[in-house]
């Protein structure tokens, strides 16, 4: 019992002692969605496409702010999508054909807020990748929106370098 009171104590030193982690958070808000332009699904329901979509890049703003020091905000506002690919209208089969002439954009603005809730940066972003079928988005070659994912990843990247 006195070696687990022991350790425990030490681990309890221990933890204490550790820098702080980052841990920020984001919000989005999808201004008028209905008139982006290009969050279609090939094959599937289209409402359900649009809210997965949505999620999972939610997902993604939320990871990103998490490399940002604690109780920071980033908050988002989209104004525009415009998903790698384009849907293939012929046929039954509907099919998205990723070509690089169908690159991936986004449009936003955000803020970015201390732990104080002071703005510390803002900005309007029109984010688009030309190239984005020539970089290695291996981290995320499972993974759908890959090419956006990537492309929020270097954004991200260069405009909070400060924070990170």
């Amino acid at each position: 019992m006195k070696n687990l009171f022991s350790t425990l104590t030490l681990a309890a030193v221990f933890v204490a002692f550790l820098p702080q982690a980052n841990a920020g958070e984001a919000q989005v808000v999808w201004q008028n969605p209905d008139k982006y332009r290009d969050v279609d699904a090939g094959d599937g329901h289209r409402t359900k496409f649009k809210e997965r979509t949505f999620s999972q890049l939610e997902q993604h703003f939320n990871k990103l702010a998490e490399q940002l020091p604690q109780g920071y905000m980033l908050k988002i506002e989209v104004s525009d999508l415009d998903l790698a690919g384009d849907v293939n209208q012929g046929g039954i089969n509907r099919l998205r054909i990723v070509k690089d002439i169908f690159y991936p954009r986004i449009d936003f603005s955000y803020q970015l807020l201390s732990a104080d809730k002071v703005v510390v940066s803002e900005n309007e972003i029109k984010l688009k990748d030309m190239n984005f079928l020539m970089r290695n988005s291996s981290r995320y070659n499972s993974s759908s929106l890959a090419h956006e994912k990537k492309m929020l990843d270097s954004w991200f990247k260069d405009t909070f370098t400060e924070f990170l």
